[in-house]
């Protein structure tokens, strides 16, 4: 009842300086809007890095070749053709805690089709790389390894290269040139999107790793491969392949503590673990910075407040003289200062998910405003009101009734 009453008397009163409210509700707009568009887009920012990761495949381990040396200058891990597809082999048939292995072979080519032609990026690779990547067929069949082992002149197109040669056609059975080699089209891959390095990965086609090795990109080593994706049983197998995957090769290249190993594991995990670690940090670090504002929101609370006692104060010794107790006094203007933060913190929550979903747009990104930032911004409004309000409650609280009857 008491609550209530207060309620009503704090409505009055702010509908009396409706200007003045709104000027002092705006710093805590500003804040709880500014909290959770920075917030939101710094979730959406990390699973955007969390998508394009796991779009490159699920429990994935990539094993890249080792490094030249010429000259006293040494060059980065994929520059020696120190794998071969006979590893890749070794590993899917030695390694118990491996699901599946897709080596592969890159390269780029122009692709033709009738009167268009197209600048792509052509991958051999086994039928296990649809496996490893995740990545279904949107129609016609995959590559099998009777194609791998007959070098035979089919492919997969990317959903990208499909718009470019074909537009709206089905590409399905139809003849492409690579290279001034005809081969025909088994399958259309469904969409990927970018990589996490802003590439399309939609933009390429997959041919027989054997056609590749043989008629695309001749090599003086024949048998070796670009990289080697591998995936793991499961999650928590993911570090026990990557033990046995080191092991099996350290073994077949002969690396020993004398030798340097010629060849590099990276887990994917580990990558998307730092990436959302740092995207966190980043929300934390944003959302922190936004929150200065609703300390100086509830500083422009309090001075107003404080204000609005100076001005009352024969109000306030009135209501005394006719019974009203101190604590009546210190729930009045506490319930104005929190229902100016709670109405300020309602607007601003709407017009900073507005600004999150506009910023969104502007980027590209995808937006998470989520319950929980809801709430903690709402309890953190109604928070600054109780914490900046308190003071310039307790004071108007603390006033002598017959001092009060005689303020001008």
């Amino acid at each position: 009842m008491q609550l209530r009453q207060s309620l009503k008397i704090a409505l009055r009163a702010l509908r009396a300086n409706k200007m003045r409210a709104f000027l002092t509700m705006l710093g805590i707009i500003i804040g709880i809007a500014a909290v959770i568009a920075m917030v939101a887009v710094g979730s959406g920012a990390s699973k955007k890095i969390s998508d394009q990761i796991a779009s490159m495949g699920s429990n994935l381990l990539i094993v890249l070749p080792g490094s030249t040396t010429s000259g006293g200058l040494r060059a980065g891990p994929g520059s020696a053709a120190t794998l071969t597809y006979d590893d890749a082999r070794a590993v899917s048939s030695e390694c118990p805690s491996v699901n599946a292995v897709a080596p592969e072979v890159r390269g780029t080519a122009q692709v033709v089709y009738g009167n268009l032609n197209w600048s792509t990026v052509v991958n051999g690779v086994t039928p296990e790389m649809l496996t490893v990547r995740d990545w279904p067929v949107a129609s016609g069949r995959n590559l099998s390894q009777a194609d791998v082992d007959g070098a035979t002149k089919n492919c997969l197109i990317g959903r990208t290269v499909a718009e470019n040669l074909f537009g709206g056609e089905d590409p399905v059975g139809k003849i492409v040139r690579i290279k001034k080699i005809p081969f025909t089209v088994v399958g259309l891959l469904d969409a990927k999107g970018q990589s996490t390095m802003g590439q399309d990965q939609d933009d390429q086609i997959l041919v027989p790793l054997r056609t590749a090795q043989r008629k695309l990109f001749g090599s003086q080593f024949p048998n070796t491969i670009g990289v080697m994706l591998i995936q793991a049983k499961g999650g928590e197998a993911l570090n026990k392949a990557e033990e046995e995957v080191t092991a099996l090769l350290n073994q077949r290249h002969r690396v020993g503590p004398a030798r340097e190993a010629d060849f590099t594991v990276r887990n994917l995990s580990e990558i998307m673990a730092v990436s959302q670690q740092s995207s966190k940090v980043m929300s934390l670090l944003l959302g922190a910075v936004a929150s200065i504002s609703l300390v100086v929101g509830g500083i422009g609370i309090m001075n107003i407040m404080l204000v609005s006692v100076t001005e009352r104060t024969r109000e306030i010794g009135i209501r005394m003289a006719i019974g009203a107790r101190e604590r009546d006094i210190l729930f009045q203007f506490l319930a104005e200062a929190v229902l100016l933060t709670t109405c300020g913190g309602i607007i601003g929550m709407a017009l900073g998910a507005a600004g999150a979903v506009v910023v969104a747009k502007l980027v590209g990104w995808p937006v998470l405003v989520s319950a929980q930032a809801i709430i903690v911004a709402f309890a953190f409004s109604a928070g600054v009101g109780i914490f900046f309000g308190f003071y310039p409650a307790r004071r108007a609280a603390a006033l002598n009734p017959i001092e009060a009857l005689r303020h001008e």
